[in-house]
């Protein structure tokens, strides 16, 4: 099947907002969309869509093909074909066939991704020997860089091409896209491949590794194979750890593994055959995997170096956990498996993961902290200062974590419980009991000592509380205005 018609919208609504003041020279496309015919479809007339590449060498030019039929020379490109998955993987074989390239020569550009550089409406004379009327292309046009530091040896279509140039930004024929080059220029289009994903080697510091099963899905990239925690950049990451920190935030809220640090460089495959340069980052947590929320893919869990070779494993992930583990030799034994013990607990029993959270008031207000958008859990969001306990009492783990994020000292034995959440953040996720006590005492002002984590402490009125706040803690501070020392949330009735 050929890019479903929602899909070229999206991408083409992506594109408008970075370019909005080209809607007007796109009402046609949009107009085609809105149709009934296939936008794609060689005989959906006024127009229909197709597809370009715009690969560009470490000297910042751009590939430019002879076509024999029009003597025009332009960027490889031309139809849809139904077998393209993408409009994107449409350009990459369009580059493919007319010049003879691999998919594994190119690359993204860490600026635009997977998000077109230019559409381009122009017009398409008449063909009687094909039976075609004039009509229009709306052509989407894609940037790709080359990953060797020289170009390839090209091997030209000799039916449909003519010859091949390299044409430096200002010399490219199209002036939409000469345009868009000169300006993306100076955002650091550079013809220089970058990370374009990050991936997280969560270790235990036992020699322990989480790995995560993707789900079985038509499109997904490696399928039903056991990999890292990670994922592709986006547009709006300051960098490839902010893109680690918020897909770790959005695929397992609430792992927030510490010592996040550079490791190794993977090149991987995408789906469409392109090259995918990865940055994976070490980084150590000790948690329970299977209390994490997982929100994407099948299965967390833990997996030691001795069972790798029984694993379908993402390609190159052995060698690489391996290489960590010698490099890291493991400091402490593996822990206890999170499960009751035989004997410990009726069967069925499910174990419950404890929050502990401060609750401090003064007159009249309540004391918030903003989380750090890339924080892996409620990024941006206000939230109450809490922890997850270690082997330790509540109220003990949080007068340590009170002072590990605020610099506030509090006697455990001057810390009240005030009320309880019992929670599930979705089906099958591990249940929580949010504890959250009230000090009859504390020393100090609060100060930011976590800024990966939060950026400001600061007292709201009860009566007002801000947005966005995790949903929770508003649930446990109105109840504690209530006079309420228990509240549910996320069951089922």
């Amino acid at each position: 099947m050929p890019p479903s018609r929602s899909d070229i919208r999206a991408t083409i609504e992506t594109y408008l907002s970075r370019h909005a003041e080209e809607r007007p020279a796109l009402d046609v496309l949009l107009a085609v969309l809105d149709g009934a015919e296939e936008p794609t479809s060689r005989v959906t007339l006024p127009g229909h869509v197709t597809c370009s590449a715009v690969v560009i060498d470490r000297d910042r030019r751009v590939l430019h093909i002879g076509h024999r039929v029009t003597g025009l020379l332009l960027c490889p490109g031309g139809h849809v074909e139904t077998d393209d998955r993408t409009l994107l993987a449409a350009a990459v074989r369009e580059v493919c066939e007319e010049a003879g390239l691999r998919p594994g020569d190119l690359c993204l550009t860490p600026q635009l991704l997977d998000e077109p550089i230019d559409v381009d409406v122009h017009d398409i004379d008449a063909n009687p020997a094909k039976g075609e009327p004039a009509h229009q292309h709306f052509d989407v046009r894609f940037a790709f860089y080359l990953t060797a530091e020289q170009p390839p040896a090209l091997t030209l279509q000799d039916e449909e091409v003519a010859g091949a140039q390299w044409l430096p930004y200002a010399d490219v024929r199209s002036p939409t896209l000469r345009a868009k080059l000169l300006d993306a220029e100076a955002a650091g289009l550079d013809g220089r491949p970058e990370l374009v994903s990050a991936n997280a080697l969560i270790h235990d510091g036992a020699g322990r590794y989480l790995l995560h099963l993707r789900d079985d899905r038509e499109g997904m990239w490696e399928p039903w194979v056991l990999g890292l925690v990670g994922g592709k950049r986006s547009r709006d990451d300051a960098g490839i750890e902010a893109t680690l920190r918020r897909e770790l935030a959005e695929e397992v809220p609430g792992l927030e593994p510490t010592e996040l640090v550079p490791f190794a460089v993977q090149e991987a495959t995408s789906v469409d055959g392109f090259a995918v340069p990865i940055g994976v980052y070490a980084g150590r947590w000790n948690g329970d995997a299977e209390a994490v929320d997982l929100r994407e893919g099948v299965l967390l869990k833990w997996f030691t170096v001795d069972s790798l070779d029984r694993l379908r494993l993402s390609p190159g992930l052995g060698d690489l956990i391996r290489r960590h583990a010698a490099e890291h030799p493991a400091v402490e034994e593996p822990p206890a498996a999170a499960r009751p013990l035989p004997g410990e607990a009726p069967s069925g029993t499910e174990l419950h993961v404890i929050g502990v959270h401060l609750h401090l008031e003064h007159e009249g207000k309540v004391l918030l902290g903003l989380r750090h958008p890339d924080s892996a859990y409620a990024g941006g969001s206000w939230h109450a200062l809490a922890g997850h306990l270690e082997a330790e009492a509540a109220t003990i783990g949080l007068a340590r974590e009170t002072f590990e994020e605020a610099g506030l000292v509090i006697d455990p034995a001057d810390l009240e419980l005030v009320h309880t959440v019992h929670m599930v953040g979705r089906p099958g996720a591990r249940p929580r009991i949010q504890l959250f006590f009230r000090p009859r005492h504390w020393e100090g002002t609060p100060e930011v000592r976590e800024p990966d984590r939060c950026l400001a402490w600061e007292w709201w009125d009860v009566k007002d509380l801000p947005e966005p706040i995790v949903p929770y803690t508003r649930v446990a501070i109105e109840g504690i205005r209530a006079g309420r020392s228990y509240s549910e949330l996320g069951w089922e009735r």
